[in-house]
């Protein structure tokens, strides 16, 4: 909602400064006969003339900025086909990344970065663990399975995964009753 109404303030006031610069630059012109002696001076009329061609200049790119359609401006990485292009968002990779990440028992929280580079996708892994299981084994699954994982599906090249293990969750213990 707020895009929205900060485009509309911007048309209204590139439309508003793009006509008072034009009738700016038709008294100058004397196109609109009005006699402006203040003006003859002759290094005060060449700085209203430049002011009022920058002032229209301005609004008219504000007027184009105020009604182009954005464009998904997503980062993604594109492959080409032999039937076409493919662009898969940087979103959908993290998210790939999160599933596979999950997947793995132990693993109890999730965050993942992508960075794309030549060699391939560089995959950091942030999680949180459960403490039952060998930290060792369980990075070095989770790495197995992010990266075999997302080459599968999106057939990137995965050049490198890291895991950081941030924390333990600690799980609430349960007492049993005995009567």
């Amino acid at each position: 909602m707020a895009k929205i109404l900060d485009r509309l303030l911007l048309f209204v006031y590139s439309l508003s400064i793009g006509i008072l610069s034009v009738i700016a630059i038709l008294l100058l012109t004397d196109a609109v006969p009005l006699d402006l002696n203040v003006i003859r001076e002759k290094n005060l009329y060449i700085a209203a003339w430049v002011v009022a061609v920058v002032m229209f200049l301005l609004s008219i790119r504000f007027f184009y900025i105020s009604v182009k359609r954005e464009r998904g401006s997503l980062p993604s990485i594109d492959q080409r086909t032999e039937y076409g292009d493919i662009q898969i968002s940087v979103d959908t990779i993290e998210n790939l990344s999160y599933k596979a990440a999950t997947r793995v028992r132990g693993i109890k929280e999730v965050k993942t970065r992508i960075r794309i580079t030549e060699a391939g996708l560089e995959i950091v892994v942030r999680a949180l663990v459960d403490g039952e299981t060998s930290i060792p084994a369980l990075t070095e699954e989770v790495q197995k399975q992010v990266h075999d994982h997302v080459e599968e599906i999106t057939g990137i090249p995965v050049s490198y995964v890291s895991v950081y293990i941030a924390n333990l969750v600690h799980s609430p213990a349960v007492k049993s009753r005995v009567e």
